[in-house]
């Protein structure tokens, strides 16, 4: 008896296993990027509390050894920036230091220096020292972005002139930056516009910015 052999065309081969193979590695994957996703969110979290806490000693330690020393200067107690109004620094429309300017930095930036690196732990979560110059929203934007970045540069300078603990850090980290009137009251000159902020910030900052803006907070 002669025996026929059956061909069956490609298309009706059972391709079930197939592609629960693929629904299995595809399932697999996105546990796999599940558990990545939860353990990033984790490390942020440990980051923010670290920095939290760390500005908080920041801040504790300006406020107490600023008014130690009298040195007038507002502390931001969410943020720790300070702000020195131009009063103290600049004449009116000048960014060339005052004698009692640079004396006043000589009595405020080693302080400053010894508070935000208190800590080698500290230290290690700062990345950059920024110098920031603001200007009042009193004549054009050109002069007052011009006026607040050179005040700004004259006051690295100064602090670059100096002899303090911690030189060496703060200066590998220091930024210079002019805002101009950007953040100053549009309808009045307000002084207290016109100033110069010491402001740190910790390598775990930007990400949280960036989470935060994901997020929608």
């Amino acid at each position: 008896m002669q025996r026929h052999e059956l061909n069956y065309p490609e298309t009706d081969i059972d391709e079930t296993g197939a592609w629960l193979s693929i629904g299995d590695l595809m399932s697999g994957l996105l546990m796999i990027f599940a558990l990545l996703l939860i353990l990033a969110l984790l490390q942020l979290t440990e980051a923010a509390e670290k920095a939290k806490n760390s500005r908080i000693v920041i801040i504790q330690s300006l406020q107490e050894t600023l008014a130690e020393k009298g040195i007038n200067a507002q502390v931001d107690p969410q943020t720790g920036d300070i702000s020195i109004l131009d009063s103290v620094l600049f004449d009116l429309d000048s960014a060339e230091l005052k004698p009692e300017g640079l004396q006043f930095l000589e009595l405020f930036v080693p302080v400053y220096s010894k508070a935000i690196f208190s800590t080698e732990q500290i230290a290690q979560q700062i990345q950059h020292v920024v110098i920031e110059g603001h200007t009042s929203s009193t004549g054009s934007w050109d002069h007052n972005m011009k006026l607040s970045l050179d005040r700004a540069n004259s006051v690295s300078r100064a602090v670059s002139d100096l002899s303090f603990a911690g030189k060496k850090g703060f200066r590998e980290r220091m930024l210079v930056a002019g805002r101009g009137e950007s953040e100053a009251d549009q309808e009045v000159d307000n002084s207290s516009d016109r100033k110069v902020i010491f402001r740190f910030q910790f390598k775990s900052d930007r990400f949280l910015r960036w989470f935060m803006e994901q997020r929608g907070l």
